[in-house]
């Protein structure tokens, strides 16, 4: 008799597992904060809440997390084996449950990313239908869904700053859709978000990053590209 199957032998064409929510968009926000990072991390902490943190392990968030993190995308077969595989790899993570946060979506993971020197705490949500939403990148209000192509730019409290970037992406002719900034407080650091239709020249960016009052830039196009 046939052995019994399990939930990732069911492999669509869309993405793994019984629910978008917890393969497909886990995946997303996955694959969404190492692109914030610059690349695929050494080490990893994921924290998943709420919904989360009841079900990721039978619903397979687990491995649709770490699949993600190795930059496997919602349809990749190898989804099903990313824990092995990461353990192959070397690639460190560890796990943590928080089942009962009010501040936090009911389908949240917290993601403490480090590869070389570098870290990053990406907050990310699954809506539901693989669509995410970006909450948090250290500390900062984001809110963006990684469909479109965002410019992260974290930049001294400067007068005048939103206006100067938003000039220099309208030379691009790349029409802004969402655009949100916040900052720790009055002349501290700020965080610009910029979804755009259209993605922007690497001249452009290197000239952003070459201004004294940009203390980083990160682009991330479509992560579905």
């Amino acid at each position: 008799m046939a052995g019994k199957s399990s939930i990732f032998d069911m492999i669509g064409p869309v993405m793994i597992g019984p629910s978008s929510s917890h393969t497909a968009g886990v995946v997303r926000i996955a694959r969404a904060a190492i692109r914030v990072l610059g690349g695929k991390p050494d080490e990893a902490s994921i924290v998943f809440y709420n919904s989360f943190a009841r079900t990721y392990e039978g619903h397979g968030s687990d491995r649709a997390i770490v699949g993600g993190l190795m930059d496997f995308k919602t349809d990749d077969e190898r989804i099903k084996l990313s824990l092995q595989l990461a353990e192959e790899e070397g690639f460190q993570y560890k796990f943590k449950s928080i089942g009962n946060s009010s501040v936090h979506h009911p389908n949240t993971i917290k993601l403490n990313l480090r590869k070389g020197e570098k870290s990053v705490e990406v907050v990310g949500e699954s809506l539901g239908g693989g669509l995410i939403n970006i909450a948090e990148v250290d500390g900062f209000v984001a809110n963006f869904s990684a469909q479109m192509h965002t410019l992260i730019i974290k930049a001294d409290d400067v007068s005048g700053a939103i206006a100067f970037i938003s000039s220099v992406i309208a030379q691009e002719k790349a029409n802004i859709a969402t655009m949100s900034v916040s900052r720790k407080g009055k002349h501290d650091l700020a965080c610009h978000v910029i979804e755009m239709d259209s993605g922007i020249k690497t001249i452009t960016l290197e000239y952003l990053r070459s201004l004294s009052w940009i203390k980083e830039l990160i682009y991330i196009p479509d992560i579905d590209l």
